[in-house]
């Protein structure tokens, strides 16, 4: 299969993850409540012992639910302007059927529910490779029940190499991350429907643009930012078993992050509207 061209460049594919790698990804899975891993922590595979090393840090702040939880509460509240509702003879006009209308919710909901753990759980790396140390907290006494998995959310379509007018139409939703353009996951499983995705952009694309927006959904990437202080102050110490990432590492580590805390706002905010703007 041809890589995919927007994807983050270097990810370890899941079906690729071996050893303590597939365990991780395994639990990721579990713990955040989706069917995949996001790219960041593909990402991060990619370096030798780098997730293994942010895995060992955080996963006890999984085990008890302290992560999820806080980034799901602090994301919560989003001050936007709801988009226009749909109905569903409107939707079948734009090429959604009630099959399509059931995906497309599933696909926000996997965005909504992964975006603002992501976020946590890259400060908490963040914090850990500027030096910051967990201070020993207590297990949790008790074992977290993560929610129930959603369903796979389906294709991601490659802008490269969808058909012109779909692929033009995604690029216009594109951030940029070193000069090039990154398409958020969000929009390119919803690209499988042309005509939704043309509704979506000429309604979105304003507000990618909009500085008081943008400050908006910023303010959600602060909120969750600003409690990895607090989720790593409750972890056990490091064992040492795990190496930190070199410098050269880190310093890729980080540009990913600063990327994310970018596009993953968009994707709690944009989720969301999109979700609340279907036909119940």
């Amino acid at each position: 299969m041809a890589k995919d061209k927007m994807a983050m460049t270097g990810e370890l594919a899941e079906a690729e993850a071996t050893g303590e790698l597939a365990t991780i990804y395994e639990e990721l899975r579990v713990f955040c409540g989706v069917p995949y891993v996001s790219s960041l922590q593909r990402f991060l595979a990619t370096m030798p012992g780098a997730l293994e090393y942010a895995w060992a840090a955080l996963r006890p702040a999984f085990l008890d639910g302290r992560l999820p939880e806080t980034a799901w509460r602090l994301a919560g509240g989003i001050e936007a302007a709801p988009l226009p509702p749909l109905s569903a003879p409107a939707l079948t006009l734009l090429g959604v059927d009630a099959e399509g209308r059931a995906a497309i919710r599933n696909i926000c909901d996997n965005f909504v529910r992964v975006a603002p753990v992501n976020l946590l759980f890259a400060a908490c790396i963040e914090r850990l490779l500027q030096g910051a140390k967990p201070r020993g907290g207590a297990a949790a006494k008790e074992a977290w029940k993560p929610p129930a998995m959603l369903a796979p959310m389906g294709q991601m379509v490659d802008p490269a190499a969808a058909p012109a007018d779909v692929g033009a139409v995604l690029m216009r939703l594109a951030s940029e991350i070193d000069g090039k353009p990154f398409v958020p996951g969000l929009y390119r499983p919803i690209a499988r429907w042309p005509g939704y995705l043309a509704h979506v952009a000429t309604l979105i694309e304003p507000l990618l643009k909009d500085d008081a927006e943008r400050s908006r959904r910023g303010a959600i990437a602060v909120r969750i930012v600003a409690a990895a202080g607090d989720i790593l102050a409750g972890l056990p110490m490091l064992d040492g078993a795990h190496a930190p990432p070199t410098p050269e590492q880190a310093r890729a580590i980080v540009a990913a992050i600063r990327t994310y805390r970018v596009t993953s706002p968009e994707m709690i905010v944009f989720g969301t509207l999109l979700r609340d703007s279907l036909p119940a």
